[in-house]
């Protein structure tokens, strides 16, 4: 079994506390002190200068979707999807999937990333790429059928083949039921996506509430709001997370929390696309939901930083409601790290002895960490994913000192398939 140790490391506390730890196989196995002599095998990096805290979990994204850094920015949320990402979606191949995931790959780990929830089209693309890349990565068939049966007959067989197939990963990478929004999926086919999920124990992974528009339209369709009509078709359940839910009265969010439901946080996508800016992450909280923190896309965020998220996400919190006390810097870490590994049913997010080996070191000497009176507070206010020196998911090294082995020759092919996909679509950039 391989062992690594970090010596003299800065523990995420506030007590300031140094100690050494200890990784054997894919788990942490002792925090305190560890003599090398111990541990003659064991792979050392030394830890002066810097600190350990949990790897992040971005728990709503669109990893492929890197494609569309840049392109079709501001627009609004339906014009951007219906006139300029969908119509390029439509000709990307799984070999596109592929590269578009991978080089967000790299993005996630250079920024301290150490497991995602995705949603995407040919998720085997995307399961290629993080099995490559050493991330640990839950991701979603899209359920997409427009109330056509014939789509959603093709979704329901591809849904059972992908089940097949992702029992054949390793148990980094886990599929999750991804009905897109309920304005794009039945109701029908949402209730066949969550009996599905339930059977094999997966997770439901929706958009929900996102935007006024979405929330008015729900009412006029089905007389009644979003939640209350998920309520309705029998949904809501423990397996259900949504990403977004900025549209929710008090009642809709006590709904989830009686279900046992997640909700997922994107701030700086909700802030670009202007689809809201109250977020009730406080209430949400205060009533038992568990709420993570995500990015979404690049194409709505631009890029994968959930340090960058974590910031966007107490200053949008504090803006809003007119009270700098909430939205608080240790909560949206807890979001970013324990709590996203809880929704992902992941035993990570937390430097303790037993759990999972997903950690990143942080560079205590950089300007923008000076002084460190308190690390929670400058990973969120004060920094960004740049601060990442070192990624160690399931007790393996995927970067030191900022470097990823191959990380210039995936960019560079990259690149290649970016402008391929492009001038398939017809599009001119």
């Amino acid at each position: 079994m391989s062992s690594l140790l970090i010596q003299n490391v800065l523990l995420p506390s506030d007590d300031r506390r140094r100690a050494d730890v200890l990784i054997e196989g894919s788990r942490i196995s002792k925090i305190g002190s560890v003599s090398p002599a111990d541990y003659p095998d064991a792979d050392l990096i030394k830890g002066d200068g810097m600190a350990i805290i949990p790897g992040f979990v971005n728990g709503h994204t669109h990893s492929a979707m890197t494609f569309f850094r840049g392109y079709g920015d501001d627009l609004n949320l339906m014009d951007w999807l219906n006139n300029m990402i969908w119509p390029v979606e439509a000709h990307l191949t799984e070999e596109d999937i592929y590269w578009g995931a991978r080089v967000a790959t790299l993005e996630m780990i250079k920024s301290g990333t150490t497991a995602f929830l995705d949603m995407y089209t040919l998720p085997e693309g995307t399961a290629r790429a993080v099995e490559e890349s050493g991330l640990r990565a839950n991701l979603s068939y899209t359920l997409f059928d427009r109330w056509d049966d014939e789509r959603a007959a093709l979704d329901r067989k591809r849904l059972e083949e992908y089940l097949r197939l992702f029992s054949t990963f390793s148990d980094r990478v886990q599929l999750s039921v991804g009905p897109h929004a309920i304005y794009t999926v039945s109701a029908e086919q949402l209730k066949y996506g969550s009996d599905f999920a339930k059977a094999n124990g997966l997770l439901v992974h929706l958009h929900l509430s996102e935007t006024y528009t979405e929330w008015r339209d729900c009412c006029e369709k089905y007389g009644t709001t979003p939640v209350r009509f998920l309520d309705q078709i029998g949904v809501l359940s423990d397996n259900l997370v949504l990403a977004h839910g900025l549209w929710l009265d008090s009642e809709e969010i006590q709904m989830l929390a009686d279900h046992g439901c997640s909700v997922v946080h994107n701030p700086a996508s909700n802030m670009k696309l202007a689809s809201g800016s109250q977020f009730r992450y406080e209430e949400l909280r205060s009533r038992g939901v568990r709420v993570g923190l995500g990015t979404d896309g690049v194409s709505s965020s631009n890029n994968l930083d959930m340090i960058t998220a974590m910031k966007c996400a107490s200053f949008m919190g504090k803006s809003w409601s007119g009270d700098p006390t909430v939205n608080k810097a240790g909560d949206l870490f807890d979001s970013a790290t324990r709590i996203g590994a809880d929704i992902l049913r992941l035993e990570s997010g937390r430097i303790e002895e037993g759990y999972l080996a997903d950690v990143c070191l942080v560079d205590l000497s950089r300007l923008d960490m000076t002084p460190t009176h308190s690390l929670i507070s400058n990973l969120v206010y004060a920094t960004n994913g740049d601060v990442i020196d070192t990624t160690i998911v399931d007790g393996r090294v995927l970067m030191r000192h900022r470097v990823i082995p191959e990380e210039r020759e995936i960019r560079e092919r990259f690149e290649e398939v970016s402008k391929e996909l492009f001038r398939r679509s017809g599009v001119a950039i």
